[in-house]
């Protein structure tokens, strides 16, 4: 597949969010390797606009993401709505939080398009069949930790780059530009799960969705609830597909968050019931609430699942 440059794509939108850091709120420092940090909530407020920003950075600049009113259950809801005609690659080869980084006492899940130059997800990009030989690298880190010196260095040996040409845009779960990027991936969720179900992804030809924003919770723990809530229960994703309605009628049964057995009340205490452990959780609860697969060859569109605003409202506004 010929590259899509999306590091530099990603690199321009850092680079703008660079020029206006005081009237985005955010702040940008360089490591003494060299290495960009550009911090969107951990030490400073962030904010709205620089959600947008790093939302379409975690796409790899091949994204529109945009604020939207959104009606859910006759309700008003503020909301993104995200947009895209490579989905395979900017969802799964980009946005996609695939990359544990681990030094020391430092962790992080890394998204965004220096996933598709360093490759470290082996299995996942032989899927994809994508790749990038770029002169840049951009990471998201999702997070309330800054990546130190030897953190930019373990990265930049990964991924054969000098720390000079990395940048990494950091902002944590309970923070306006982290909850406006976890809702902005609306459509990434469906895709991983779909390729979780076992379809080829690269069949999806483009696609389009909405999901509310998260008020900002008291902690990341509560915000990670709040956030996942906003997809499972508020997000919609309509995808045109490559594909027969016989497999498609197939794949849309499967693919809402209401699919899983975990599914029907706040994920902060599916969280708790589980306790606190991710990995005993339903993986086929993440995905959309709500899903529409519309056929290339035939022209038919398969919708599954529905918004549940009891469970959001439930999540974002406790009392």
């Amino acid at each position: 597949m010929t590259s899509l440059n999306m590091n530099e794509r990603a690199r321009d939108l850092a680079d703008v969010m660079a020029e206006e850091a005081s009237g985005l709120r955010i702040a940008v420092a360089s490591l003494p390797g060299g290495a960009r940090v550009i911090d969107a909530g951990v030490q400073v407020d962030g904010g709205l606009n620089a959600g947008l920003l790093l939302s379409e950075i975690c796409m790899g600049g091949l994204g529109d993401v945009e604020y939207a009113p959104l009606v859910l259950g006759g309700e008003n809801w503020a909301g993104v709505q995200v947009r895209t005609d490579h989905p395979a690659t900017s969802c799964m080869a980009s946005q996609y939080a695939g990359w544990a980084i681990q030094v020391e006492k430092f962790f992080a899940m890394g998204s965004g398009p220096l996933r598709a130059h360093a490759r470290v997800e082996k299995e996942l990009f032989e899927k994809l069949g994508y790749e990038e030989q770029a002169s840049c690298g951009v990471l998201v880190l999702e997070g309330r930790e800054l990546p130190s010196d030897a953190v930019a260095a373990y990265v930049a040996r990964k991924s054969n780059l000098s720390p000079a040409q990395l940048t990494f845009v950091v902002a944590p779960t309970a923070s306006l530009a982290g909850g406006t990027q976890i809702s902005a991936r609306i459509l990434e969720t469906g895709l991983h799960k779909m390729e979780t179900l076992g379809f080829d992804v690269r069949q999806v030809v483009s696609g389009i969705g909405s999901a509310p924003i998260a008020t900002v919770a008291k902690n990341d723990l509560r915000g990670i609830g709040r956030t996942n809530d906003c997809i499972l229960y508020g997000g919609q994703a309509h995808y045109t597909v490559r594909a027969g309605d016989t497999e498609l009628a197939a794949l849309a049964a499967k693919l809402p968050a209401s699919a899983s057995k975990d599914y029907g009340t706040p994920f902060y205490e599916i969280f708790e019931r589980y306790d606190k452990d991710f990995y005993k959780i339903d993986p086929l609860l993440f995905s959309p609430a709500e899903v529409w697969l519309t056929s290339t060859t035939s022209g038919r569109t398969h919708h599954a699942g529905k918004v549940n605003v009891e469970v959001l409202n439930r999540s974002l506004y406790p009392e």
